[in-house]
């Protein structure tokens, strides 16, 4: 077999969304004839620990790795928490982080400013020292990085320089188009900088991966360098199983981080009218969330007279969400309310699609999440503010529940399943190899 090493910061026991995309490759990546090496740091920090997410792993995939250093005692002593307190990652905030929003601020410029391009900046240089000592003794046909953390990317061009490997750039999120970029208050310095490495792996990269359609358009406009859109999916064998129950409730699951930006008021504002106008529907209503919640989104929550109707788990493995998914009525999906928001597209999604549940999505009409509900059938699209729409949708999901009728006629999903996706993905491998022969 050929072989590929695969620079990820995320790789179990870690949980969470950033470890899905490559733990799958991975699993079946063997099936295409290539055989994956993995790098990933020995002791990086963990927000929450998933041990059920090791049954992917084959006992013949190769794991490799040093240890990291990560500054996140220093961000704790800056905002007041105690030490080894766990490290929350994204821009989400809990009432304690409200009460110390001062040092928050000045964690945040340290990140944005000092820590370039991300927080695990201090394991560039050991890792391709590492590394080229490994390959000079464990050759590999091509390398990948996976970011963000966008450091997996300069690990990869460092070793492009070194090697002359072929290198593939995978993006699962956007580098100075994040949602959160214009949040870390960056000096003109550090804005340019990071601008000046995104743009240096843009160009240095054989080939760049992206999982949406509009961040390649974005890259498109930037580079020469081929690009191909790979999204995330689902693995149908964590849906193999599932039980099929009877929706109990008219329960709308919202599982994973839920961010302040991505907090809708219109749906919060919507339901209090339905459960002050309908007492059917407030003896039906169950919001579920699974994962942490900003603090602002339960204060709007609240406001609106809901907290009482409201459920939450800060985690759950991922090997029991599909269960929980099918006990749900409608699967809820925000997305960032940003100038690019038509570029995010979470791997929320694609589970969601895989629970063939009706999917209730606050998004633009025009986006990469939007085109894919569309072209699945899978559910409906409220564009943010739309709270007129919102209400009409809301009231014809609820009398489809009471009528047993809520699940959506899919179509075309088939091709986001993890066993087709990692076949596109060794067609690109394909495509760099020939290109370097």
């Amino acid at each position: 077999m050929k072989r590929v090493l695969i620079i990820t910061y995320y790789w179990p026991p870690s949980g969470g969304a950033g470890v899905q995309r490559w733990l799958k490759f991975v699993k079946y990546l063997r099936e295409t004839g290539y055989e994956p090496v993995v790098y990933t740091p020995l002791n990086h920090e963990i927000p929450y620990r998933d041990d059920t997410l090791l049954a992917d792993i084959s006992s013949e995939t190769e794991v490799i790795g040093i240890k990291i250093f990560e500054p996140y005692q220093l961000y704790n002593l800056l905002t007041g928490k105690k030490k080894g307190a766990k490290f929350q990652h994204g821009f989400l905030k809990d009432k304690e982080d409200v009460k110390h929003s001062l040092k928050e601020r000045l964690a945040v410029w340290i990140r944005g400013n000092i820590f370039i391009p991300d927080a695990r900046s201090f394991w560039i240089k050991p890792s391709i020292k590492f590394l080229s000592k490994y390959l000079n003794e464990h050759p590999v046909d091509l390398i990948v990085s996976s970011g963000p953390p966008h450091s997996m990317h300069m690990i990869g061009l460092g070793i492009k320089k070194l090697t002359h490997l072929p290198w593939i750039a995978d993006f699962r999120d956007p580098w100075t188009g994040i949602y959160y970029f214009d949040k870390l208050m960056l000096s003109g310095f550090a804005r340019k900088k990071h601008f000046m490495l995104e743009q240096k792996c843009l160009d240095n990269a054989d080939h760049l991966i992206t999982v949406g359609q509009t961040m390649k358009n974005d890259f498109e406009k930037r580079t020469s360098r081929p690009i191909s859109v790979i999204t995330n999916g689902f693995d149908h064998v964590d849906f193999e199983k599932t039980e099929t129950t009877q929706v109990k409730k008219f329960t709308l699951l919202y599982s994973g981080m839920f961010l302040p930006d991505q907090n809708p008021p219109e749906l919060w504002e919507t339901l209090n009218e339905l459960v002050e106008e309908d007492p059917n529907f407030a003896k039906h209503l169950d919001l579920f969330f699974i994962g942490k919640t900003d603090a602002a989104i339960l204060e709007d929550i609240k406001k609106n007279n809901l907290t009482s109707f409201l459920r939450q788990k800060d985690y759950v493995p991922h090997a029991q969400l599909p269960q929980l998914q099918q006990e749900a009525a409608i699967l809820l999906l925000s997305i960032n309310r940003i100038s690019n928001a038509s570029y995010i597209l979470t791997g929320k999604v694609f589970e969601y699609l895989a629970a063939q549940k009706t999917i209730l999505a606050f998004c633009p009409f025009e986006s990469d999440v939007a085109s894919i509900i569309r072209e699945t059938n899978s559910g409906l699209i409220i564009p943010f503010g739309q709270k007129a729409l919102l209400k009409d949708n809301l009231q014809e999901l609820f009398r489809r529940y009471l009528n047993n009728n809520l699940i959506p006629k899919q179509k075309n999903t088939n091709s986001y399943s993890r066993k087709s996706l990692t076949k596109e993905l060794a067609k690109v491998f394909e495509e760099v190899l020939k290109l370097k022969r």
